[in-house]
């Protein structure tokens, strides 16, 4: 499917609720260090729900060595921020892809987004505020990457009978 990473998440709600939906999307969760809580913080673990035992969790003690791992495929990530114009319904995610966000309070550092400024993508806002929570965040992109290429995996559809 495609990798969820978060570098330097500050907010253990958001990685929690992330990582619930890391599950139902498929998708590993790689969290890169420092993080601003204790990974068995009982908050994290709520927000997640009973979904957290099922989390392709990786962690990474530092950016450097998420990409002496996996820097090969740096042309397949795509950098979530407000800083660019190129909209995230424009990129064309495959199979695979890293799908970047940085922290709550911070964003992405912008020496890590000039590694490949072609691939920052954003999300469109109204002028009333300046972001968006990074739950959502995560999850409108992720959801839109899962979109373009649903043919290619097999998720259930869920059966409503009335």
């Amino acid at each position: 499917m495609f990798n969820i990473v978060l570098v330097y998440p500050q907010i253990h709600t958001n990685t929690g609720s992330i990582g619930r939906m890391c599950v139902n999307a498929g998708c590993p969760l790689h969290l890169i260090k420092p993080l601003g809580f204790v990974i068995d913080d009982k908050h994290l673990r709520r927000a997640g729900l009973d979904y957290w035992a099922s989390l392709d969790l990786k962690i990474w003690e530092s950016w450097d060595e998420f990409m002496a791992a996996n820097g090969k495929f740096k042309q397949r990530f795509f950098f979530a921020t407000t800083k660019t114009n190129k909209l995230y319904y424009e990129a064309k995610f495959q199979p695979g892809d890293f799908l970047i966000f940085g922290s709550e309070g911070h964003g992405l550092p912008l020496e890590i987004m000039r590694t490949n400024r072609e691939n920052c993508i954003t999300i469109p806002m109204s002028g009333a505020g300046r972001s968006l929570n990074l739950a959502t965040s995560v999850g409108i992109v992720t959801y839109e990457a899962i979109r373009q290429n649903i043919d290619k995996f097999d998720f259930r559809s869920a059966v409503c009978e009335f």
